[in-house]
This record gives C-alpha cells, structure tokens and sequence, in this order.
C-alpha cells in the first residue's frame, strides 16, 4: 500500500539543521514490527507514523519510533508531526500571515495538547508535556559516568550539579559537565556505557553556551536505542525540569529556558523549556520550530 510522507527538521528555524523526523501518513493497517521495519528503513532518530484517533475529538493517534524501538512519547515527533497535521487541516497561510490553533495527540504515555502557529516557512509548536519529572533515586557513579563518556571524574559537575537520574515519560541519566570543551570532547565507551547508565542514554550537558540568549548546551546518546547521538530531545529537555529546579531552585512564577543541541555533529538545535513553579513543578512546556524538507511515498 502506498503511504505519503513528511520529513522535517524540528527544532530549528532553518532546512538541513535541528533534529529530521519522518512522519508517515494514513497507517491503518501497518502492525509494530512493521511500523519497527520502516524506521529502521528511514534511519532517523525517531519516525511517527499516524493513525485514526480513538476519539473523534482528537486530531490522531501517533505512536512513535526509534531505529530500534518504540517509545511511548519524544519531544520532536510530537513538534513535528502536530505540524504537518495543522498543514493538512488548515492549509499553509500567506507569505507573512500566520494561522494558529490547537491539535491533540493521542500518544501512548497519554494524550497531548500541542499550540501550533503556522507560517509560510518556519512553523512553531508548544505543548504541556503529558506527565511532570519525577527523580529515579538509584544513584550514579561519577567515576563511572566520566569513564563512559572519555572523561575525567574532575571533568564532571559544576557549581551544585551532579549526575542525576530522571523520568517524564522517557528515563535519562543527566550528566553536568564543566564547559563546552569538556562536553565537545564526549565520546561514548561501549564497554563501560551500559553499566554507567542505567537508563540507557546519557544527557550531557553544561551552563557554557554558543550564544548568550541560551541557558544550556547538552548532548544526548543512545546507543541501545539505535540512535548513537540526537541532535535534539524534546524528552530529554521534558524531564531536565526536574534537574533545574532541583539544583537552580527557581522561585515561584513561570520561567524560560533555551537549550542548545546539535552543534557538535552539524545540526544546531534550540529547544524552548518553560517551567512552571508553584511550590514545586506545577507544569512544563516543550517547544521549538519545525521546517517541512522533504516529502514522498513509501510503498509498504
């Protein structure tokens, strides 16, 4: 059966940067093994493939893959594909007009509400991640945190930051490095990996920025889940709340951060993080840009 598809480049403003996603269409009919078979066709950190959504009120059902499995929620399939369906439903707008409206995502951690502005180019998507960070207290070992990533254990933490572990749907170790140098410097050690993290992926990141509007550089891998590096992870940033506010502690009100990713392997990346403090987490917003590249038909 002949199927249409998208890909875009999320978490950017321009073509050929952020994090490429392929979105396939109309996918009745397609099971998990084979929905797994054509991500791993496409090869790209994570593929959404949409369905009909069991609520009429809804806009789709997506489930989300990576080249090795499925996930029940990712920060850039849902930015992207919420911008490909808001393309479909309300045509693209003029040159300088914009076109904004809600679309409602039927996911397997739950269901998403995502803002959509469409433009004619760059379009943004924001949405209220589905479940609040919560801390996996099982400890890691700096030493060994260091040792899987080609550091040293000097080389890890700054300021009251330290390797942490947390949830918002999706588990990642958080690893605080020194500056921009270290963290450049990165590179995975398979043999001690798997046994430094326990979720599986390392967050990486650092206070030192390329630009002085940004909070944050990070770098996210995965090895186990077929993704070796990611140029941006919305889940990643989702559960990096916790860690802000554990070791930032922001007072009450609603703060903004900007998280670059990407730089290292060419494919510079911002994501936005909005966290809303009352007491503690009250809610988290994710966002960034998404530019549609390509599009096509896969015959499966």
């Amino acid at each position: 059966m002949k199927r249409a598809y998208h890909v875009l480049d999320v978490f950017t403003d321009k073509p050929l940067a952020g994090n490429p996603l392929a979105v396939v269409h109309d996918c009745e009919g397609l099971d998990g093994e084979a929905m797994q078979q054509i991500a791993r066709e496409f090869n790209l950190s994570e593929t959404v493939f949409l369905l009909p959504p069991e609520n009429p009120a809804h806009t789709a059902r997506a489930r989300i893959f990576t080249p090795g499995t499925e996930l029940p929620f990712a920060g850039h399939p849902i930015v992207g594909s919420s911008v490909i369906l808001a393309r479909k439903r309300w045509g693209a707008p003029e040159a300088g007009k914009e076109q904004d409206g809600i679309v409602v995502l039927e996911c397997k951690i739950g269901i998403v509400r995502v803002g959509v502005v469409l433009r004619n180019g760059t379009s943004f998507a924001e949405f209220d991640i589905p479940k609040k960070p919560e801390s996996l207290e099982s400890g890691i070992d700096a030493e060994l945190a260091a040792a899987a990533l080609g550091l040293a254990k000097s080389e890890v933490g700054f300021e009251n930051h330290k390797p942490s572990r947390w949830s918002a749907g999706v588990d990642f170790d958080f690893v605080p490095v020194r500056d921009l140098a270290v963290l450049k410097r990165c590179r995975i050690d398979r043999r001690v990996f798997d046994k430094a993290f326990a979720s599986g992926s390392a967050y990486v990141y650092t206070r030192e920025t390329f630009s002085n509007g940004n909070d944050f550089h990070a770098r996210m891998f995965a090895p186990g889940l077929g993704v070796e590096e990611d140029p941006a992870t919305g889940s990643a940033a989702a559960a990096f709340a916790g860690v802000v506010r554990r070791f930032d502690q922001p007072p009450g009100g609603q703060h903004r951060y900007r998280i670059e990713q990407g730089h290292f392997m060419g494919r510079p990346s911002l994501i936005s993080l909005e966290i809303d403090v009352q007491g503690d987490i009250h809610a988290v917003r994710i966002g960034g840009g998404a530019v549609v590249v390509s599009e096509g038909i896969i015959d499966v």
